[in-house]
Order: structure tokens, then C-alpha cells, then sequence
């Protein structure tokens, strides 16, 4: 007898196999069953695409139960010849003794051709007895016998009787208390011919031509149908059926039949095989249309959330897919970790694929896709109907599910230790699906999401989770005071809500995050191959070969990782998937707000901005990843599918945006704000034929926007110059990007009357001033400073009899140092031309502030110097190999600089201030500045000639200060001990007891709100006047004035 059970595959191809042999070589005569009935030769069956099951566990048969045995009775030993020959056949109903068949009355059949083909083949004696060893042939014989046109049951209803009657032997094998040895042989060949029937069971009701069948009648799934309906009528516990048919399944019957189906058909290798999705054979649509019949029935569709293996106990985050009933189907996908072979059938070589190409293969995966998550979602969601018990079920799945991939949403996660990202889609798309009936254009179901789930069920676990704004102490005592044992259990809507939010948080979104990494990990390959590009040294020496193999290598790498990012495209870009995504994110958005909204009404009418001061604990103690979710997809939504917003959600972005950059103070997390600023910066990005983005004519046209955008954009900017971590001074340059968003809007008069009524609010606005000037400082600098160093490298690269010259390790390092000065100095030139731009913007609308003394002698020190590094004697260190390349743009950065200067230029205090400048400011740098633009068409006529006005009156300004302040020896007291300044407004420092200049410790305060000297917390209210000293600062300067005019006119003698 075989050791080794075999796979429903295998016997499907065994058959095939047989039947085209005896096609080949048999003789005509077929199998004979009664006397005077001409069997005609087997037909060739249709071929057939098996279930194709995963890795099978041998079964091992049960521990069989023993009876005591007495003293005196003698145990009888079971004849293994006799007691199989006789168990087969009648399991089986065949024969091959014609004889036997006589006798009973044709009842079993007599195998005539296989008796022959056994005869023949090892000269057997007469009669053959039948075996454990002959169970496949005599089966294959048996079912392809082609009734003709006579009355015969199908090939379903005939492996029916052989399942039940191979239970009866199982049940008289061990009644009749044999020795344990022999009961357990035969016990292996009972449970051989089980899996043999079970076996072709399946594959006959998905293959029903697979062997001859009587005409007329139903066949395939439908034979399947009528027992299983046959439950609904049940209203007692499931017992046996004696009368019932012998080729039938009876309702008692029906749950071990479904169990032994699944147990061998449960998916496995095949299943799993690499292509997926992609197999050519698809044999997971057999799977997926067979349990859509099952659970169509109520009673079978209860049953199945029964079963253990519905949601193994047992499993762990990584193998649950595995183990789970439907885990398997689930996991089926396009993404490579677990399906490498998508990318590689579909999208290998993608440099040399054309667009329409791989459009193609985008639309046939979606295509799948969306067939087997149609298919899922129907599934679960037939299951849901079924009972309360079930729905239940459902649910509890769902939980179990995310609480086991909670490390999904780590920093560094194995990817082997969680579920697979295939795994957490397809339930996300389910999930969506649930959502889809409450999520309705006007948001008239939000009421029914119950704000208190966290507080009412323990689906989801937040106890290592941070809160929105709330510690984890105060998150516990709100959970114990909204405590109520008699409230009604939150409802299903509430379930599917916050399910939804917390699978997309550990699956769907960390997906995303997969996605991008490959993006970077290509960006990373990218820069590998320019630096063996760029490091020419190689060339021609003994190290060439190695190097070009390792650029193959790595071009063949990035290949690859290419391949895999178009895999994750196909379904993370799937126009549905991303339609119904931004559908939920958006109305978890609104219900967000509505937490906030003191009426709770929003969005009909939408919430008052400003929110009120005090934050609702309620709000405070949801969960971070919240706020977080939200504004991750939109900011990858409008990335990546920005035209999907044209129908949805534009509304919806601009309210969430707009109300949480305005009212900062309800987010704790300043990289969460900053996220939410980044969305809104990429929403002003063109596509298509939107050049100002998806947002970019809402923003000048919704009434929000126009009262709002301009203090929310003032707001954040002067918010996120403290992040609390320790890259705070680098964060705030990569987020301060408002200048973007401010091209879009700034021709509406409307946000220009309204950045006019936020400088009315001095103090704030001179803070704003203070940090962009602070900002356009330090980015000039560092990227001047950087193209500097690029054009010194650059050159001496360009003498190339002194640069082979070089040590090749002194090259290698300085092409390493010039290519990252290049990196670092691409986003310091964008950031500072953004920045200038933005100062422009501003000078040109609103003057005052910028004239304050805290802010006009730094605005003016500022912008003389990047003239002068611009146009100065040392321009020619800034000439670069392609400027664009670094985003270095001399000609409209000079152009902008121009501008404020005009801006300014008809304000006395700012003339003083580049007077008083005697850093880098001079009348030939203004000249030479004139010059140039000129030359380059920078400015007009007229505008050169302000230009040359105002440098009339700054030195004009220039020597009256140098006749006033040429004061002499001036004493210690009266200077500011900062700036060395005469002091105009003295004030005594509380803490360090430290006297400075009123204007110096305000521009002071403007960027660190900390005692200079003694570092202690410090406001400008704090501040005390010192009266008396002034008095004397300005007796002593009105005293040193007059003796020198005294000096310098003095008085004529009359005598």
C-alpha cells in the first residue's frame, strides 16, 4: 500500500494520464456491468484545472479506542486479505470477478478491462482480490464508465455513497474489537479510500465533464446545492437520517463531508506558487466561487465561523494567512515580498517597455484584483447576514487580525514576524466596502459613529498607543469616568468605522510606506551608479572589468526594484481602491472636526475657526495615528492620483487643513502639524492641465480659504521654528514652504487684505518677519557658501594634467565631497530663492513691519550682503557647471533682491539702515549692481533709476549720521552690551539684572524666548525701563552734539 497520500492535482493528472494511454493501445471492449451491456471506449475528458491545494499534512488516522478485553474472551485477528477485498469492493461497489458480480445481482460492478490490464501485467492468478494498493485504478476504472443513455447516478452521487459507506466501515472496523495493530491497517486503507474519494469528490463538482455522466441531469456545484439548502429546514439537533438516500447527503451528513472537502482542498503550494495571481491556471476562482455557494446558505455560513479554523486560536501575526479558513485567499496579491513573480512575468525590463505596455499590464492585474475582492467582500460580507453569531464572528476576525500586526506600524519591522502586505490590503478593501453605505455625500450618518468605542468594546487596543494630546494617565481616568455597564453596545456601523481606521493605520498605510521606501532605494542605486560614473580613475586600469560587472550588477538591481515598484502600483494606484480611499479619509476627516466642533454639527454648518482654547478631552485621548492617517494618504493621494480628487474630497482637505494649522494648539505632535502643512503644499503642485494643483483655484475662490489661509500660513510658519527636538533649527526649513502656496493666491486682492489685517497685529507679525528674515540668512548663506566650494572642486577638476596627478584616493574623496556638496546645496538654493521670494511678496503689501528697530538694521545688513556675494568682486565663485542642475538660478534671485530694495526704498528707516550698514554696503556695489541689470534685463529704465535714487539718499543719510555720531570716547554704561551700540532705550533684564537696548533684546526675543545671559525664561513684558539712565544717555548725546558744532563752527570773535 502507498505510504505517501496524494494531492487532488495529482490525481487529476494520474487520470489524464491513464485515459489518454488506454486511448492510445487498449482494446475496444469496455468495462461490462450487467450481462448484454456494451460499455463504449472512454471518452477523453475535458481537460481540467484542478483546486490547486497547499502543502498537505499527512493525516494521521485517530487514536483508535480500544475495548477491555476479558479474561476469557479470545480476540479474533482480522484477515487483512479478506477483510480488504471484501471492504473495498463494497465500499467501492466494484469487482473484478465477474462471478462476484453475478452473484450480487450486478449491485457491484465488474471491471473487466482493468481485471485484464492486472492479469496482464503480473500474471495475477483468478480470481484478483482486491487491495488497499489497487484503490486508485479500481476508482478511476469505476468512474469512467460512460452510462450511455441508461439511468445512472452521477459520478457525484456514486462518490457520495462511497464517502458514507466508508464511514459505516470505519464504524464496524472498530466496533468489532480486533487487536490494535490490525485495527489501525485497516483503519490506513479506509482512510486511504477517503482521501481518494474526497479527492475526486471536489474535483468532479468543479470539473463535472471530467468523467462520463448521465445526460439530463444537474451537475457540478448545483449537486451540492439541494443537501446544503436542506439545512435551512432543520429546527433540531442533526441526527441520522435512516431513510435516507444511500447517494445522497443528508443534513446529519453535511458538516463532516464540508470538513473533509476543506481539509483536502485547503489551498496550499499551488496556491501559493510564486505567480500568484498570475498563475495561468487561476485555480484559486474555483476556491473562491465554491465557498461564495457555501455561505450563500445561512445555516453552512454559521457553521463555517464555527469552525476552529476560522480563527485559529493558536496563530501568530506571520502564519494566521496561512492557517486561517480564508487566510489563504486573502493573501493572494501583486506585491513582491510575497509574490515575486508578479513583477518579474509583468514587468521585467521596465526601461524597455512602452507606456501602453504596461498600462496593459496594470489594467488585466486590476482586473484580478478587483474579481477577487468583489468576491471577498461578498464572502464576508454573506457571512455578516447570516446571524448575529456570525456577524460576530466577522468582526472578531477583523480585531484579531489587527491585533496581532501591531508591529507593522514600527520604525523597523521584520517582515517575516507580521502579516504580508497582500494580507492587510485585501481586508482593507473589504473593510471599505463595509463602509460605503454610512458614508454618504452630506454626512448625515456621522451621528450614528459612537465617539465613546474606545470606552465601549476592546476591539481595538490603544494602551501602547499615543494620544492626539493627551498623556497616557489622563487617557486612562476619561476611559474610567465614561465608564457605564449599562450602555448599549457601540453598533455595527461604529465597529466597521473604527476597524477601518485602525487596519489602514497597521496595514494599508504601511504599504504606502514600502512603497516609498523602494523609491528611495532606487534614488539610493541611482547615486551608486553616478559615483562609479563619476570616478573615471578606473577606466583603463586593471580594476575595470570588476567595476563594469559591478555596475551591470547594480543597474540589474535597480531593474528589479523598478519591476516591484510598478507591482505596488497596480494595486496601491488602482483608480477604485484610491476612489474608495480618499472616499473614507475624507469623511474621517469631518468626523474628525466634528469631535472639535462645540455644536457638533459640522460640517452642516462647518466649525466656527478659531476652535475654542480649551481642547476637548474627548478629542484629546483619540489615538495619534489618527490624525496621522489622515494626512499621510492625502498626501500621497494628491501625489500620486491627484486627478482622482476632481469628483471628492477637495472641499474636504482644504476644511481639515485650514482648521488645524489655524488652531495648532490642539495637535501636540509638531511633525504632525508639519504633515499637514506638507499636504496642503502639494495640493498647489500642477497636473495635467490644473497648473496651480488640485487646490489651486478653491484657494482663491471658497470663502474659508479667503478668510483663513493667510493667518494659517503666518500661524504654522511661526510655530514650527520650535519642534521640541534636538534638528529643530534644520526641521523648520524643510516645512516652512508657504512662499509655494502664496504664488497661487497672492494676485487676490482678497489675501492681500488679509496678510494687511494680520500685520495689524504688530507683535505677531513682526515675530513673522523676524523668522523669515532669520530663514533667508541662513539659506543664502549656506548655499553660497556651498556653490563656492562646488566651483573651487569644479576647477581644480579642470586642470587635468594637475588632477590626474592627484593621489587617486585625494580624488576619490574630493568627487565624493563635491557630490555631496551638490545634494546639500540643491535644496539650500530652493529653499532660499523661496524664501527671498516671500520676502518680496510681503515688502511689497505691508512696510511698516519690516521698519521696525528690531527688524530694518538686519533686513538691511541681510540683503547688502547677498548683493554683495551676488555682484561684489567675488562673483565669479559662484559660476558653476549646470546651475540648474543645483537649482541655482543667479539671474532671478538677483532680480528679487532688486525688488525689495524698491520696495522698501521709500522708507526713511530703511534708508538709515543700509547707511548705518558699514559691513558690505557702498555706493560701488549699488553701481556695479545697476550695471548688471542692465546688462541682463533684470529691471527697467525707471526701475534702475529708483534704483540709483535710493543709493542718493542713503549717502546722503550715510554722512549726516557719520557727522552725528562721531562722538568720542562714549562710556561703557551707555553701550548695549550686545550690539556696542548707544543705547536709545535702556531696560533692566529681571533676572540676569542685565541693562540692554529695549530694540536689542525684542529682536532677541523674536527667536529664543530665554535671557541671553543667564538663559532664563524671559518676556518682553518682563522688561524694566531704566528712566534715569536714558535721561543721561540722551544729556550726554545732546552735550557731545554741541561741543561739536561748537567745534566745528566756532564762534567769531567780536572784539
Amino acid at each position: 500500500m502507498s505510504e505517501s497520500i496524494s494531492t487532488p492535482q495529482d490525481d487529476a493528472e494520474r487520470i489524464r494520464l491513464k485515459r489518454l494511454a488506454k486511448l492510445q493501445g487498449a482494446s475496444t471492449s469496455g468495462q461490462t456491468t450487467p450481462p448484454n451491456t456494451q460499455s463504449p471506449s472512454p471518452r477523453i475528458p475535458t481537460p481540467v484545472q484542478p483546486i490547486t491545494p497547499a502543502p498537505k499534512r499527512v493525516l494521521e488516522p485517530p487514536t483508535v479506542p480500544v475495548p477491555l478485553a476479558s479474561k476469557k474472551k479470545t480476540v479474533v485477528k482480522l484477515d487483512h486479505s479478506t477483510w480488504e477485498n471484501e471492504t473495498v469492493g463494497n465500499v467501492l461497489m466494484v469487482t473484478l470477478d465477474r462471478s462476484v458480480a453475478e452473484q450480487s445481482g450486478y449491485e457491484l460492478v465488474w471491471l473487466k478491462q482493468l481485471a485484464e490490464e492486472l492479469r496482464s501485467e503480473n500474471d495475477l492468478p483468478h480470481p484478483i482480490r482486491l487491495s488497499g494498493d489497487l484503490i486508485d485504478r479500481l476508482l478511476i476504472a469505476r468512474l469512467e464508465l460512460d452510462p450511455g443513455n441508461m439511468t445512472w447516478q452521477t459520478t457525484f452521487e456514486y462518490l457520495v455513497g462511497c464517502w458514507k459507506r466508508i464511514n459505516s466501515a470505519r464504524s464496524s472496523l472498530i466496533k468489532k474489537g480486533y487487536p490494535p495493530i490490525d485495527t489501525q491497517y485497516g483503519l490506513n486503507v479506509i482512510e486511504k479510500m477517503r482521501e481518494l474519494v474526497i479527492s475526486y469528490a471536489g474535483l468532479t463538482l468543479q470539473e463535472p465533464e471530467m468523467f462520463p455522466q448521465p445526460s439530463g441531469r444537474p451537475l457540478g456545484p448545483p449537486e451540492l446545492v439541494a443537501p446544503l439548502l436542506s439545512l435551512s429546514a432543520l429546527s433540531a439537533p442533526l441526527l441520522s437520517a435512516p431513510t435516507a438516500a444511500p447517494n445522497t447527503l443528508n443534513p446529519s451528513d453535511i458538516e463532516q463531508f464540508i470538513q473533509d472537502l476543506a481539509r483536502r482542498f485547503e489551498p496550499d503550494n499551488d496556491l501559493m506558487a510564486p505567480e500568484g495571481l498570475g498563475g495561468g491556471d487561476a485555480s484559486w476562482r474555483g476556491v473562491v466561487s465554491g465557498l461564495e455557494v457555501l455561505v450563500s446558505v445561512k445555516s453552512v455560513a454559521v457553521m463555517i465561523t464555527r469552525l476552529e479554523r476560522w480563527n485559529p486560536p493558536d496563530a501568530t501575526a506571520a502564519n494566521f494567512e496561512q492557517l486561517s479558513l480564508l487566510g489563504p485567499l486573502c493573501r493572494l496579491g501583486v506585491f513582491s515580498r510575497e509574490w515575486p513573480g508578479i513583477a518579474q512575468t509583468y514587468f521585467s525590463e521596465p526601461d524597455k517597455r512602452t507606456r501602453d505596455d504596461i498600462e496593459s499590464s496594470y489594467a488585466s492585474l486590476r482586473g484580478t484584483l478587483k474579481s477577487l475582492q468583489s468576491s471577498l467582500f461578498q464572502i464576508f460580507n454573506t457571512l455578516v447576514r447570516a446571524s448575529p453569531e456570525s456577524r460576530e464572528a466577522v468582526l472578531q476576525y477583523f480585531a484579531r487580525v489587527i491585533s496581532l500586526n501591531v508591529r507593522r506600524a514600527g520604525m523597523q519591522v521584520e517582515p517575516e514576524t507580521v502579516a504580508t502586505d497582500s494580507f492587510m490590503v485585501n481586508l482593507q478593501t473589504v473593510l471599505l466596502r463595509f463602509a460605503e453605505p454610512f458614508m454618504d455625500a452630506n454626512y448625515t450618518k456621522l451621528d450614528r459613529i459612537d465617539p465613546l468605542f474606545y470606552v465601549r468594546s476592546s476591539r481595538v487596543d490603544l494602551s501602547d498607543e499615543t494620544r492626539i494630546k493627551a498623556t497616557s494617565e489622563e487617557a486612562s481616568t476619561w476611559v474610567e469616568q465614561n465608564k457605564d455597564p449599562n450602555a448599549p453596545a457601540p453598533n455595527f456601523i461604529s465597529h466597521i468605522f473604527y476597524l477601518t481606521v485602525a487596519l489602514s493605520h497597521y496595514g494599508y498605510l504601511k504599504t504606502i510606506q514600502t512603497y516609498n521606501g523602494l523609491a528611495k532605494h532606487v534614488d539610493d542605486i541611482q547615486r551608486h551608479i553616478d559615483h562609479l560614473n563619476g570616478d573615471g580613475s578606473w577606466m583603463g586600469g586593471p580594476m575595470q572589468g570588476r567595476i563594469e560587472a559591478a555596475m551591470n550588477q547594480v543597474k540589474l538591481e535597480k531593474s528589479k526594484i523598478q519591476g516591484q515598484q510598478m507591482a505596488f502600483e497596480a494595486q496601491l494606484l488602482d483608480p477604485e481602491l484610491v476612489f474608495r480611499s480618499i472616499g473614507f479619509t475624507t469623511f474621517l476627516s469631518t468626523w474628525l472636526i466634528r469631535q472639535v466642533d462645540p455644536k457638533k454639527q459640522h460640517p452642516n454648518p462647518p466649525a466656527q475657526i478659531p476652535l475654542p482654547l480649551e481642547v476637548p478631552m474627548g478629542f484629546r485621548v483619540l489615538p495619534e495615528y489618527i490624525v496621522e492617517d489622515i494626512v499621510d494618504y492625502l498626501y500621497f493621494s494628491v501625489q500620486t492620483s491627484p486627478d482622482k480628487f476632481e469628483l471628492a474630497g477637495k472641499i474636504e482637505l482644504l476644511t481639515f487643513a485650514l482648521t488645524f494649522l489655524n488652531c495648532t494648539w490642539y495637535i501636540k505632535n509638531p511633525f504632525l502639524k508639519s504633515k499637514i502643512n506638507d499636504a496642503l503644499f502639494m495640493s498647489v503642485w500642477g497636473y495635467g492641465r490644473e497648473r496651480n494643483g488640485i487646490l489651486g483655484n478653491l484657494l482663491n475662490t471658497h470663502p474659508m480659504a479667503l478668510k483663513h489661509l493667510m493667518p494659517a500660513l503666518m500661524h504654522f510658519y511661526i510655530e514650527v521654528e520650535q519642534t521640541g527636538a534636538s534638528s529643530q533649527f534644520y526641521d523648520k526649513f524643510s516645512v516652512r514652504n508657504i512662499a509655494w502656496i502664496l504664488k497661487v493666491v497672492w494676485d487676490n486682492p482678497a489675501h492681500r487684505e488679509a496678510l494687511n489685517a494680520e500685520a495689524r497685529n504688530v507683535d505677531k507679525f513682526v515675530r513673522f518677519v523676524n523668522l523669515m528674515i532669520n530663514d533667508v540668512t541662513y539659506l543664502m548663506d549656506e548655499s553660497l557658501s556651498e556653490l563656492t566650494q562646488i566651483h573651487n572642486i569644479q576647477e581644480e577638476m579642470d586642470d587635468q594634467a594637475a588632477w590626474n596627478s592627484k593621489p587617486r584616493e585625494y580624488r576619490r574623496e574630493r568627487e565624493s565631497t563635491l557630490r555631496s556638496l551638490e545634494r546639500h546645496a540643491s535644496g539650500y538654493t530652493t529653499l532660499g530663492r523661496s524664501t527671498v521670494e516671500l520676502l518680496k511678496i510681503f515688502t511689497a503689501e505691508t512696510k511698516a513691519p519690516f521698519m521696525m528697530p528690531e527688524i530694518v538694521d538686519r533686513l538691511a545688513a541681510m540683503l547688502d550682503y547677498n548683493l554683495h556675494a551676488l555682484v561684489g568682486p567675488k562673483y565669479q565663485e559662484l559660476k558653476v557647471r549646470e546651475p540648474e542642475k543645483l537649482k541655482f538660478n543667479p539671474r532671478a534671485l538677483l532680480s528679487d533682491l532688486i525688488q525689495v530694495f524698491l520696495n522698501l526704498a521709500d522708507q526713511p528707516e530703511f534708508v538709515l539702515a543700509v547707511a548705518r550698514d558699514g559691513r558690505s554696503y557702498s555706493q560701488d556695489l549699488f553701481e556695479r549692481l545697476a550695471g548688471v541689470a542692465i546688462r541682463r534685463g533684470l529691471k527697467s529704465e525707471a526701475e534702475i533709476e529708483q534704483l540709483r535714487q535710493f543709493v542718493l539718499n542713503v549717502e546722503e543719510a550715510k554722512a549726516v549720521a557719520e557727522t552725528e555720531d562721531d562722538l568720542g570716547e562714549i562710556p561703557d554704561e551707555f553701550l548695549d552690551p550686545l550690539m556696542f551700540t548707544v543705547m536709545k532705550d535702556p531696560v533692566l533684564l529681571p533676572s540676569s539684572k542685565t541693562i540692554v537696548d529695549r530694540s536689542t533684546i525684542k529682536s532677541h526675543l523674536l527667536s529664543d524666548s530665554k535671557d541671553p545671559f543667564n538663559r532664563s525664561p524671559l518676556h518682553i513684558n518682563d522688561v524694566v525701563p531704566d528712566l534715569a539712565l536714558k535721561e543721561r544717555i540722551q544729556t550726554f548725546l545732546v552735550d557731545r552734539r554741541k561741543a561739536r558744532l561748537a567745534d566745528k563752527f566756532p564762534a567769531m570773535d567780536t572784539s
